[in-house]
Formats: structure tokens, sequence, C-alpha cells
């Protein structure tokens, strides 16, 4: 793309301290990152949270970068003489995401891209309706804080939603591949960070809203507000909408979008029901019920209620795209397990043992809820909280699991520059239930698996499908169902000796 082109379309300024102001020339590719440019790319240099991106212009101009687009304070950063062109822009972060999408050619224009928000359930709604879509026939790509994936291949990401540069780039790799349909997350602070602007959704879906990362938003009405953003008519063209809590509600008053919504919990006003459902350890299976008279039986291999309406949103929302419901429903049905999401760790003990990503009190209230009404015997579950992140949910994790749980063991999970026993000072801090704590993350699992039996289920919580604990500034490999599958085979080992 043209720079003088950007520079009209995005009302960009040429800085005329700059003596190379020539903007004749073409970019294309966009980066926010001084060691990933390439021979023709712009280079964004952003304000970081310690240093502002102008700071690396020169690096990347030595890597061939042929311009750089900063904000005032950037472009007060960078020498004048420096040899290539100096663009400005007043809101930076705002405008970034579609001078992305542009010079990449509007990727998500040429596909059904699904974008999921809400507090829990994103990963595996993502999963499901990427199944459904594939189910059509289509070629398909996912975004998510797992991975990333372009017709089964994972492409190397950071972060659950990527900066915009890097979204638009993967979009534009994919489509390049032949992608025609596609899903994927969008967290909150990708939306207030403008990270999914120049992105267009043809369906945005809400799962739920319940208290999480309020050490970057402070209230949850701020917390809201972002998820909200997503639901707006340059964002998105269809919004499907879970009305199961009254953050659905306010979405669905909210928003101007032609909407669909569903409820796994008898909400009667809904589009789409889940009705005759049955649940157990090793899977669901209800019927979704529509607004047109379906009502087609969907099987699934994931347990639990909220994986119900995991599903029944999926479902929503590959009809609103216009997918026959019973091709979406195989799809569901096709969809084995999502990683380090109610994953079954089976090795060959008469217990079921679980690991789940449940890192917020409603996640861990839903998933202890769901697992005690199908646990004939006992229920013991291991759960810690990270360093540095809102300490407010902490006590809600602790009573959460302590409360639903036989057996509560809290533990570290992350702790990041924070002293793992401050933090679980603070988990337990009024708590009056009773409960265990293990500092050692290790042994807290170990401890959890000893004397259960037939009919008993544990499930680690926290980490789920993560592969590594940050202690200090340093990350070892630690991955929860590694762990557990080493303490079932030491108790079935120590069995053994015992006979």
């Amino acid at each position: 793309m043209r720079l003088d082109r950007l520079v009209a379309d995005f009302g960009l300024r040429v800085d005329p301290r700059n003596s190379h102001g020539d903007v004749s020339g073409s970019v294309s590719g966009i980066t926010l990152d001084s060691t990933a440019v390439v021979r023709g790319d712009l280079f964004a240099a952003l304000p970081g949270a310690t240093h502002h991106g102008a700071a690396f212009a020169a690096a990347a101009i030595d890597a061939g970068a042929v311009a750089i687009l900063t904000d005032e304070a950037g472009a007060d950063l960078i020498d004048g003489s420096v040899p290539v062109p100096i663009l400005v822009a007043d809101k930076l972060r705002a405008v970034v995401g579609n001078i992305a999408a542009a010079i990449y050619g509007d990727p998500s224009e040429a596909m059904d891209l699904v974008g999921v928000t809400g507090t829990n359930g994103k990963t595996t709604t993502v999963y499901l309706v990427e199944a459904a879509l594939a189910a059509t026939g289509r070629r398909t790509a996912l975004l998510g804080t797992i991975d990333t994936r372009i017709l089964g291949e994972s492409v190397p990401q950071v972060r659950t939603t990527p900066e915009a540069p890097e979204l638009q780039a993967v979009l534009a790799l994919a489509r390049e591949r032949g992608v025609t349909g596609a899903a994927m997350e969008v967290s909150s602070h990708a939306l207030s960070l403008g990270r999914v602007n120049g992105t267009t959704f043809r369906a945005a879906v809400f799962t739920n809203l319940s208290q999480d990362h309020l050490d970057f938003h402070e209230t949850m009405d701020a917390y809201f507000a972002a998820k909200l953003s997503l639901f707006r008519a340059d964002m998105a063209k269809t919004a499907v909408i879970c009305v199961d809590d009254e953050w659905g509600e306010r979405v669905m008053e909210r928003t101007r979008l032609p909407n669909v919504t569903y409820s796994a919990t008898g909400v009667p006003w809904a589009d789409w029901h889940a009705t005759d459902v049955q649940l157990s350890i090793d899977g669901s299976q209800f019927r979704a019920t529509g607004p047109a008279g379906e009502s087609i039986p969907v099987r699934l291999a994931l347990p639990g209620s909220h994986n119900v309406a995991n599903a029944l949103g999926a479902v929503a929302t590959a009809v609103a795209l216009g997918i026959s419901p019973d091709v979406a429903a195989a799809g569901v049905a096709s969809l084995a397990g999502v990683p380090g999401r109610l994953e079954r760790i089976d090795e060959g003990q008469d217990f079921a043992a679980f690991v789940d990503f449940a890192h917020t009190p409603g996640a861990l209230r839903s998933l202890l809820g769901t697992l005690r009404s199908l646990t004939r015997g006992r229920l013991v579950v291991v759960v810690g909280c990270g360093g540095e992140r809102d300490r407010g949910k902490r006590p809600a994790m602790a009573r959460a699991a302590a409360e639903l749980a036989d057996v509560a063991i809290l533990t570290s999970d992350n702790p990041r520059s924070e002293d793992p026993m401050d933090i679980l000072a603070d988990m337990t801090a009024g708590l009056d239930v009773p409960h265990v704590v293990e500092v050692d993350r290790e042994a807290a699992i170990s401890y959890a698996v000893r004397g259960l039996s037939r009919g008993d289920v544990v499930v680690v919580a926290g980490k789920g499908h993560e592969t590594g604990q940050t202690i200090g500034s340093v990350t070892t490999p630690f991955d929860d169902r590694v762990v557990l599958r080493q303490a079932i085979a030491a108790l079935g080992r120590s069995a053994r000796a015992a006979r």
C-alpha cells in the first residue's frame, strides 16, 4: 500500500522535522516489534509499559522498515535525520488496527469470522464453533488462548488476542490459504487496547461475565463496557448472546445489532434453549430447540452443564451464519475435547481425574457445581491464585473451593513476584470452612490423589493447558496434566508394592 494513501485515508501527519518525508513509496507489512521487522514493513512505535516503541526506531530501520508510524511523543524521541518518513497519529492505538487491516487488504472480509467474548467459556465455544464450521466443508482457522491454527497447522502466538498487526497478518495468511470460516477469542484487554479494530466479525458471541481482570479494568462496569464494545455495528454484523446472567441481558438491551439469544437454564424468552439435558461424567446430550421450531439432538464429549451452554451457543451461532442445525450439531459432536478444559486424565485408575482452566470465582463455582452433581463419592479440588493479578477474587476462589468440594487443597499458581504464602493468606482470610494449604503445587496434586477410590473425582484447576510455572521472573516447565498423571502412576505403584 502506498504511504500517501495511508496518510490521506487515516488523517496521518508527516513529521516536518524529518528531512526524509517523501511518502510516495509503499509498505508491504506492519509490526509493533522492532525485532520482527522485515524489509518493506511499516514500524508502528507505540508507547509501552516501560519504554516507548520509538526508542527502537533505529533498529527497525536497520532491519528494513521503510517508514515509522508513531504518536507525537514518539516523534519527539526520533532523530529527525532518520532516512525514512515519520508518520504521526493522534490516537495511535485506536487507528493502528485499521491501518494494519488496510495494508493486508481487509482479510476478515473474505471469511465468516466469529468472535467470542465473555469471562468463561470462550475457548471451548471457539473450538465448538470451528468444529461446526468445518462440518460444512469449509477450510477453517482458530485463534485463541490455547492455540492459533490455520487448516490445523499451529501458528505461534503469545496472547489470547494478538496485537492488531499480528492479528491482521494471521488473518491474511488464513485468507491466502483459502480459509472461509474462522473462530477467535476476543479478550477484554484486546477490546480496550484496540487490537481487533479493523476486523469484521460476521457474528459476535457473548458467553457470560463474572469477576476477572479487575487489576486492569478496576470495576465490573468498565470490564463490561470493554466486552460490550464488540457488539457495535462497526465491529460485527450479528450478535449471539447467552442471557443466563444479567450481563447477557444488558448486552441484548444495549446492542443495536440484529441478535439471537440462547439460554441453557430455561430463560423463557430466549431464542434457543437446551432441553432434555442428560449429564454424565463422560459427556452430555441435550436437544437444541430454536426459534424456527428446530429441535436437534446434540451429543457432546464434554461433561458439564456449562459445556451444554457452550455447545448451545455454538449451534445458535452456526445457524445464524446459515448453517443447517443438523450439520452444526454433527460438528459439535465431532469435537473430542479441548486441551485443559475439563480434560480427562485416565491412567487406568478407578476414580475420575480432570484438569481445568477455571481461574475465576464464577468459573470455579460452575466447574465444581457440575462435578458435584456427577460425583458419586468424594470431590477433591486443587486450586491457587496467580500473583500480580486481581487480588479481590482470591477469597472468593478459596471459598468456592472449600464450600463446594469435600476436600479443598489451596496451593500456588504462577506466583510471579509475589510471595506464594502472601497469596494464600489473601485466599484464606476469613475462610471458616475446612481446607488444606500446601504451597508446593506438585505436592498438593500428589496429596489430592491419595486415598481416592471408585466414584471419587479430583480436579486440578486454574492452569489448564499451561505448560509453565512462573516464579519471580523465571518460568519453568510445569504442566498440571503431566504432574497429575505422574501422581496417579505413583499411587498405582505404591498400591502394587503394598500388595
